[in-house]
């Protein structure tokens, strides 16, 4: 691996720029490549990006030998589909959350990186922030004890469209995948298991999506996570883990963290800032360039097998709602 890693992009929306903003601040990083649907919105992006390379369509990029990594930005359902080509064309692949539509295709996603030998990830960002770093070393020093109980919502009120990715089930729409996915890593990420009981409720509207839910997921040993997301209500976004000893809570939008509270035995209450570096899409963008380099296959912060635990328990809580996708339905 050279000195700079160069990555190309697949997809020219609001993701794909927030994450082009991101790499530009990391100096052993560059943008290379880009791929749309379109010549128009690939030459677009990619102007406003200084971009090299502009392709329109998928394969040409997975075989662009220029490029070391690429970043998937597009819906949900062509996730698998544009990691498979990739990893195809023998690249490195980190694709946006959530990870794909169901177990099975990431089960799909994870041999085929395996079976060719190449580094794939999930660009769950949030695990990725310093803070988010500090809880998980707080947690795994025993500080607040045995963790019996963690909380998070991730709830907004979004535009009534009913094609757009947020409503449309032809593209993954709902609340669970597009933000509940965020709880979910959260509790696997402190439990580092699979729930042995789920029990959830779930308001499917009129597209046929989840508008709203909350989720249960019980643990062996008794531990409970409550989890709450929704995409047509406005709430609170903020998450929290109890222990025997303590607990550490994250009072603002815990899915980008930059404050954490943290009260153990031997201290009252405090707070924990941590100055963000660029728009903190850099900091899993980061991860992967460390993996890369290292010459792992995976990322310890969100190991393969945690992101099909997390799509697997989803489909067991999708499964209680009776909510099957369109593109699931002949599988």
């Amino acid at each position: 691996m050279s000195d700079t890693i160069r990555w190309g992009i697949i997809g020219t929306g609001f993701i794909a720029h927030q994450f082009a903003r991101g790499l530009a601040v990391l100096d052993e990083a560059t943008l290379l490549a880009v791929a749309s649907r379109t010549k128009e919105s690939a030459e677009k992006f990619a102007d406003e990006f200084g971009i090299t390379h502009r392709h329109v369509g998928v394969e040409p990029l997975a075989a662009n030998e220029n490029v070391d990594v690429v970043y998937v930005a597009t819906p949900h359902p062509m996730h698998k589909g544009n990691t498979l080509s990739c990893l195809n064309g023998g690249k490195a692949v980190l694709c946006e959350k959530p990870f794909c539509m169901n177990a099975s295709e990431a089960t799909e996603m994870v041999d085929r990186a395996r079976a060719k030998g190449l580094f794939l990830m999930e660009a769950m960002w949030t695990l990725c922030f310093p803070a988010m770093t500090k809880v998980r070393e707080i947690i795994h020093s025993g500080a607040i004890g045995d963790i019996r109980q963690v909380h998070a919502n991730f709830s907004f009120r979004g535009e009534w469209d009913p094609d757009g990715l947020l409503l449309n089930p032809d593209l993954g729409g709902g609340a669970l995948l597009d933000v509940g996915v965020y709880n979910m890593a959260l509790a696997q990420m402190v439990y580092r298991r699979e729930p042995t009981r789920i029990s959830s409720l779930a308001h499917l509207g009129q597209t046929g999506v989840d508008e709203q839910s909350s989720v249960t997921l019980g643990y062996d040993n008794g531990a409970l996570a409550v989890l709450t997301s929704a995409i047509r209500t406005e709430t609170g976004q903020e998450a929290a883990i109890y222990g025997t000893d303590g607990y550490i809570k994250v009072p603002h939008m815990f899915w980008q963290p930059d404050r954490i509270i943290v009260k153990t035995p031997q201290d009252e209450e405090r707070e924990l800032t941590f100055d963000r570096v660029g728009n903190g899409y850099n900091y899993e963008a980061a991860e992967v360039m460390r993996c890369l380099r290292n010459g792992s296959l995976e990322s310890h912060i969100l190991p393969l097998n945690t992101s099909v635990a997390i799509m697997r328990t989803m489909d067991r809580i999708r499964e209680q709602w009776g909510l099957v996708y369109p593109m699931e339905k002949g599988e």
